[in-house]
This record gives C-alpha cells, structure tokens and sequence, in this order.
C-alpha cells in the first residue's frame, strides 16, 4: 500500500471520528426523547428499550407548536430583508470607495463584535416606548441589525475579487447600473449569498437571549418554549429532549443538504483571483 493511499485511508477515518464526536450529543439527545422519564434515568442504561412518541405529541399540543412558526418566521424574514439590503450595501462598498469608508466598514465590524447584553437595556426602553415588546417585528428588527453587518463583511470580499470589467462591459452594452449588479454581479455571488443565507438564518432560529428579555408569550420562540418544560413540579427532561431535536433538526437537515455552498461561500471571500 503506497504512503498517499495510507494517507488518505487514516485521514477518511479521522474525519468519521470527529463527524461522530461532533453528533454524538445530537444523537444522544434524539434518542433521550424517545423514552419517559423513568427510561431516562434508568440505571445502567438499556441499549434496547421501548420508544414512545408521547413526547412529541405533548410538544404540539402544547406552546411549543406557535413558537417553532414563530422561529421559522422570524428567521427566514430577518434573512430576506438582511440580504436585500446588506447585498447591495456590501456591492456599494466594494465598488465606490470614500474617505469616510473606512469608518463606516469598522463601524459595522463594531456593532456584530459588541456583546448582546450591551444592547439589551437600550433596545428594552425603546421597544416598551414603541409597543413591539413580544412582537414578532421586533424580533425582526432586532436580528436585522445584527444580520446586516454579517452580510456586509461576508460579500464584500466577493465582490472585491470579482473584476470590474464585468459590469463595465455591460453598461458599455447599454446597460444600467442596477441591470449590471442584477444580471452580471449576483449570479456569479450565489455560493457567498447561500453561506451567508444560511449563517443569518441560523443566528435568527438558535437565539435565546433577546428572545428571552423582548418576548412574552405571543412571540415566543422555540428556544424560549423549551425552557418553559424547567418548572417547579420538575424539569420534564423527555420533552426537553424532543424540543431541543425539533430545534436541531432543521438546521442539521438543512445544512447537509447546502454544504456544497456553504464551505465554497466561506472560503471564495478568501481566495484572490
């Protein structure tokens, strides 16, 4: 057997082994939610035991079911309104540099780098002010602000890389400035819109904290919702474990299904051509 295929065979099973390190809490929480509470804490553990679905029928008869719409409606709108205006905003700033910049670019950087809890108190007094507290808006708003600087940072290196001639050859065609972007420029940016998508989509479902301090109960969320089964008669761990799989479910599912895109996105921002 040649080194590079000994390589290859060591380097194919360390990359099995850190793939089941990495799902082993997943899977381990999957199967937690298949057994009552009696199974959970059943000692030693069965590796063969009987499954029940009663969990995942409490889930949906329960808060749970409009705080997992909630999330997914949250989520996929604070994604479409952040790239429609991050996109052209991080084109902008590709294209036409000023003085100022630079200043815009690490005022941008500053608002994703700064920790959540340093804007929680000003955005509570204004959402009391304006009425959007336990408001699907103002969730909204809130994942917006945080989404447009990361769209920004991951397409401007996209569009830094893509050459100018492009465009310039299509407004020398006849077209305009927003016919060039739309047809010549965003085609050839799909794997960084897919990454970045994805990225935005993920920090809109996974967030518990501001879904915690600005939600009640009409704009729950599904991270929130889960909580809810940590009460004082006890911490229903079988519906815990169904939630929390409900939840990272999706994301596993729809991660697997774009990671093509994904590592081609994160890594095409770094590459010069």
């Amino acid at each position: 057997m040649s080194n590079r295929k000994a390589n290859r065979l060591l380097m194919q099973a360390l990359a099995i082994v850190l793939a089941i390190l990495a799902l082993l809490p997943f899977l381990w929480l999957m199967v937690m939610s298949f057994k009552t509470n009696a199974e959970i804490f059943r000692w030693p553990p069965r590796l063969f035991f009987p499954a029940t679905l009663a969990n995942y029928a409490a889930l949906w008869t329960s808060e749970f079911r409009g705080s997992f719409a909630n999330s997914l409606i949250v989520g996929v709108v604070s994604t479409v309104v952040s790239l429609v205006i991050g996109v052209p905003a991080a084109y902008a700033l590709s294209r036409w540099r000023t003085r100022g910049g630079g200043a815009v670019t690490l005022w941008i950087l500053a608002s994703r780098m700064a920790p959540p809890i340093a804007f929680t108190i000003p955005y509570f007094l204004v959402y009391r002010h304006l009425e959007l507290l336990d408001t699907l808006t103002g969730l909204v708003l809130i994942y917006l602000t945080f989404n447009l600087s990361l769209v920004i940072w991951m397409m401007r290196p996209f569009y830094d890389q893509l050459p100018r001639s492009l465009e310039e050859a299509a407004w020398i065609d006849g077209a305009t400035m927003w016919q060039g972007f739309h047809r010549i420029i965003l085609p050839l940016s799909g794997p960084g819109l897919a990454a970045t998508a994805i990225l935005c989509f993920l920090f809109a479902w996974n967030d518990f904290f501001f879904a915690l301090i600005l939600t009640r109960t009409e704009a729950m969320t599904a991270p929130v919702a889960v909580v809810n089964f940590m009460n004082y008669e006890g911490w229903e761990w079988g519906r815990i474990a169904a939630g929390g799989t409900m939840i990272m479910l999706p994301v596993l599912v729809f991660s697997f299904v774009v990671r093509r895109y994904l590592v081609s996105g994160l890594t095409g921002g770094a590459i010069k051509g």
